[in-house]
């Protein structure tokens, strides 16, 4: 509904965000009691299970102030910034700097900066179809043009082709989020190059570069052994955006960071203008607690061999049932075929036996459905039987 009390930009960003607002507050897709022991839920990355081992004690260790500063405004501490650059330099094998590190209230808050920081009214910013169903809304929050690029529907890989021809004079950013929300793909390195190179060409073509956001939420959530290619390594206008949520399983715990590619060019004014930013958009930091325990929690993990397992069995479980499901390279989602078109509706015959889970059309998937693997290991043994019923109708 239209109404003078609201910006034109954020009722763009209300109706975008729509079909996951409608999902999420439909009292059919809403348990009555979440704690009954028969639900069970796979719509969303929520902790269904015990907190990572070593979680609690790092924040209850920094509870007590130690100096009468201990609760001050804190944008950055040193040793936590420095504990975070050598955790990048180790895991992705390059030289971040201390400096380049902005901690961040998570990857939404690291996101928001970015997306004030780098363009004006008007501007463009491509992301990638099927997507995490709160980039358009965001863009579109800051006055900014979505442009949607579908990958490729069989391999979940990047469209290049279409990619560059999305691109236009006023395409200030490109999105990219692997191991990816909702298809578990990770952007192979070839893939990576080659989105390098036509940015490149788009950048000096037009006369300003074209920044690559760089969503690595899931960067630590992979299976089968694989490694991480991240995209900061191919293309020196890269920023990297990371939340803690996803590694420790603890999305209400705000905290996360960016971080500029080392070979990016004038980053200290870009350093210079996010710290403004993250200031403008609201003093977008971690408190001053999970501030002092990061070190800590850096070091931390979710159970990934537990994770792993969880996927085997969901995704062989529902195969076995006649399921078209895919094996994730990564992130927490399992993507099923829905047996009939409307996957709203079958969503809702699921949910009639307390068996949650994301209808596709939330995420630009029509005909799937969205199951996360942070569900238990009972719920997804109390889940397979209710599968097959809904299968076999």
């Amino acid at each position: 509904m239209k109404t003078a009390l609201i910006a034109s930009r954020s009722g763009a960003a209300t109706a975008a965000m729509a079909p996951v607002v409608n999902f999420l507050t439909s009292p059919q897709f809403v348990p009555e009691n979440p704690d009954d022991t028969e639900v069970c839920d796979f719509t969303l990355g929520n902790p269904h299970e015990p907190v990572v081992p070593g979680f609690v004690e790092a924040i209850e260790r920094q509870l007590a102030p130690r100096h009468h500063r201990w609760f001050a405004y804190n944008t950055g501490e040193p040793a936590t910034i420095a504990a975070i650059a050598a955790g990048l330099r180790e895991r992705l094998g390059l030289p971040f700097a201390d400096a380049d590190i902005l901690l961040t209230s998570g990857a939404f808050a690291g996101l928001a900066v970015c997306l004030a920081t780098l363009a004006d009214p008007g501007d463009e910013v491509i992301f990638n179809s099927p997507p995490w169903f709160c980039y358009e809304p965001m863009i579109l929050a800051q006055g900014l043009a979505p442009v949607r690029v579908k990958v490729d529907r069989q391999s979940f890989d990047l469209d290049l082709g279409a990619i560059e021809a999305a691109i236009s004079p006023r395409t200030r950013a490109v999105i990219v989020n692997s191991p990816n929300n909702p298809t578990g793909k990770i952007y192979p390195p070839e893939t990576l190059q080659a989105l390098a190179e036509l940015l490149a060409r788009a950048g000096e073509r037009h006369g300003r570069p074209i920044v690559l956001l760089s969503d690595e939420a899931y960067s630590r959530v992979l299976f089968d052994g694989r490694s991480f290619p991240t995209p900061s390594r191919f293309y020196p206008h890269t920023v990297v955006i990371y939340t803690y949520g996803k590694t420790l399983l603890t999305p209400g715990q705000r905290m996360g960071y960016l971080a500029l590619s080392p070979q990016m060019p004038e980053r200290e004014a870009l350093r210079e203008a996010l710290f403004v930013g993250l200031l403008t958009t609201g003093m977008a930091v971690p408190n001053a607690v999970l501030h002092y325990a990061l070190p800590e929690l850096d070091l931390l993990t979710i159970d990934l061999g537990l994770l792993q397992r969880k996927r085997d069995r969901l995704v062989g479980g529902l195969r076995e049932l006649g399921y078209t499901a895919t094996l994730p390279e990564g992130s927490f989602y399992v993507l099923v075929r829905t047996p009939v078109a409307d996957d709203w509706a079958f969503a809702a015959g699921l949910a009639a036996q307390k068996l949650y889970v994301l209808p596709g059309r939330v995420c630009e998937l029509p005909g799937y459905l969205r199951l996360s693997l942070t569900a238990s290991e009972a719920m997804i043994e109390r889940a397979l039987p209710r599968f097959a019923q809904a299968l076999n109708g």
